[in-house]
């Protein structure tokens, strides 16, 4: 590898997305690469561990300005702080920071010869281009719904029917329109936000390659589909990114400010307390906020099941907290009490996943939450809401066969009955998902071992980039 290797690297400021990059860029800067990491300022305390962990003279930082955009309150910086609905907006405000980019490119005495940025910031590829670089898309999600979401954006006409169907992707699935990736399906022609988007949005597959958080054993035929897509075989699955040697310098970040040793300390000692695999570990991510009528099923479900569980309670925002959204059932806590342990805001879900009494996981199937699950060898309980969750959702219980389906939709409202009945036979005794669960945990940490599927694609990764000509 030439001693200049140099690589930008570029998240986009969700903390689902960060995380898995920064610790894909801990595994750069272990193989000996130079990586400068862009951010904005109030995103630069996420860096800390990976700063810590890594020599200054391998690791620097870019910090630069967030851009003002019209529809982003002054301050905001990260989608935590404005939600969901706020990532177009946060996209097309980035986009502005193309000149300062080139302005620092062209001014570095050893500039980079590649960017890895995040697939939401497929306006990198004009930018790498002018620049005479490499852009490489880096996927936070998996590679089955790039190849949907790629699919939608190049065929409109797809998200209009009520069903849509995708013959030309391997198990020719279909989906319920609602079901599919919500940015596809907020695009207006001839908007200019909607063209921008969705033409970076299209540089993701055209880029010179595509880093995905996931691994062959998971979605082998979804990856090898890319590469046919692409034309090239420059798409690396390297996950799960968290199971990796060091990975945990991205772990702790998104707590720097919390005291929360006390509060693990009480979940892991309430675990302790509890049979193997009997506990059902229950939470929807960070952005969830289920309604009244969501939580007085849940909670009915959860009573009527008889397992024990962990359940991680989303709190009400300031100005909601009145229609009883994130509230628990009055006497609910006491009923349960000894069997039922509720956590109030963040938990460290990780941890909780990984323990031994741990044996079900209730879940939105956010991407990060799917691969935790897995790495915990846990059974899924899906119940996707939004975003990527559909896809995720029907990749793990009809093709893997590793979740069983409780419910779905953000609105949807489970029978509670039904919910208790899913709950106690999903808990009760090795089920097939359980066993097939278990097998998905072995193949992932065979995927980062040495001599894994994704170990190679690291490796393969590191050399291209260490092969690439410097202008």
């Amino acid at each position: 590898m030439s001693a200049r290797t140099h690589i930008l690297v570029f998240p986009y400021p969700a903390q689902g997305h960060m995380l898995p990059l920064l610790d894909l860029a801990h595994q750069l800067l272990l193989r000996g690469i130079i990586v400068t990491v862009l951010v904005t300022p109030k995103n630069l305390p996420a860096l800390t561990p990976l700063l810590s962990a890594n020599p200054s003279s391998s690791v620097q930082t870019l910090v630069l300005p967030f851009p003002p955009h019209p529809k982003i309150p002054p301050g905001v910086e990260n989608v935590k702080d404005i939600g969901p609905r706020g990532n177009v907006a946060i996209i097309d405000a980035l986009t502005n920071l193309h000149e300062p980019i080139v302005h620092w490119f062209n001014s570095h005495p050893n500039p980079p010869t590649a960017i890895i940025s995040d697939f939401f910031l497929g306006w990198t590829l004009p930018l790498a281009r002018q620049l005479g670089i490499h852009r490489i898309s880096f996927y936070s999600s998996g590679a089955f719904l790039a190849s949907i979401a790629d699919h939608c954006w190049r065929n409109l006409d797809v998200i209009k029917s009520s069903l849509a169907e995708f013959p030309d992707i391997p198990r020719s699935p279909s989906f319920k329109a609602e079901h599919l990736p919500p940015l596809p399906r907020r695009y207006r022609e001839s908007e200019p936000d909607s063209e921008r988007l969705r033409n970076g949005m299209l540089a993701n597959i055209e880029s010179w390659g595509c880093i995905f958080n996931s691994f062959h054993e998971l979605e082998g035929e979804y990856l090898q589909h890319l590469r046919t897509k692409m034309g090239h075989p420059r798409v690396y699955g390297v996950g799960p990114l968290s199971l990796l040697p060091s990975a945990a310098n991205g772990r702790n970040l998104e707590r720097a400010n919390l005291n929360t040793d006390t509060r693990k300390d009480n979940v892991l000692a309430w675990l302790d307390g509890c049979p193997d695999g009997s506990v059902l570990y229950v939470c929807f991510g960070s952005q969830t906020l289920l309604n009244k009528q969501q939580m007085d099923a849940l909670a009915s479900g959860l009573e009527q099941s008889g397992a024990r569980f962990v359940w991680v309670v989303k709190t009400g925002l300031s100005g909601k907290v009145n229609d009883g959204s994130g509230v628990v059932p009055d006497g609910f806590e006491e009923r349960v009490a000894g069997r039922g342990l509720l956590i109030k805001g963040w938990a460290p879900q990780v941890m909780i996943l990984g323990h031994r009494a741990v044996g079900g996981f209730l879940s939105h199937c956010g991407w990060n939450s799917v691969l935790e699950a897995i790495v915990g060898g846990v059974l899924i309980l899906s119940w996707p809401m939004q975003a990527d969750q559909f896809v995720n959702a029907k990749l793990l219980v009809e093709y893997m066969g590793v979740a069983v389906k409780v419910c779905e939709g953000a609105n949807g409202v489970p029978d509670s009955a039904e919910l208790g009945k899913a709950i106690a036979e999903s808990m009760s005794g090795e089920t097939p998902e359980k066993v097939r669960a278990k097998e998905l945990r072995n193949k992932a940490v065979a995927a980062v071992g040495d001599g894994g599927s994704s170990s190679k694609d690291l490796d393969e990764l590191v050399k291209e980039l260490g092969q690439i000509k410097v202008r």
